[in-house]
């Protein structure tokens, strides 16, 4: 399961009504190769729910992850921070062996 803070959900919902997207717009949290760790974060909004997909709801936030991505994720937490370390997304990944001093990528 991949959650949400109640910072990440305020933001998440700030940002869904500044760009006009309807309640049926989720966040879809991937997992890429990348970064300087080797492995990345993908955020973005989504309204329409894949064959793979596993949906999960925290906090009326609809949240979905590709089949692949969701090994990487799971018990995921993603947070928001606008304080004097850094303004943005966090993902707290219990299963990163290893991430990078910016935060977006990982290792497993």
């Amino acid at each position: 399961m991949v959650t949400v803070t109640e910072q990440a959900k305020d933001k998440i919902i700030e940002l869904k009504l500044k760009e006009g997207k309807t309640e049926n717009h989720g966040i879809r949290v991937a997992v890429e190769g990348g970064g300087c760790s080797g492995l990345m974060y993908d955020l973005q909004f989504d309204g329409e729910e894949r064959s793979t997909d596993h949906i999960f709801e925290d906090k009326g936030i609809k949240i979905f992850v590709d089949k692949k991505s969701l090994l990487y994720l799971l018990g995921t937490e993603l947070d928001f921070s606008d304080g004097l370390n850094g303004k943005g997304f966090q993902f707290r990944n219990p299963n990163a062996s290893r991430t990078c001093g910016c935060g977006e990528s990982f290792a497993v």
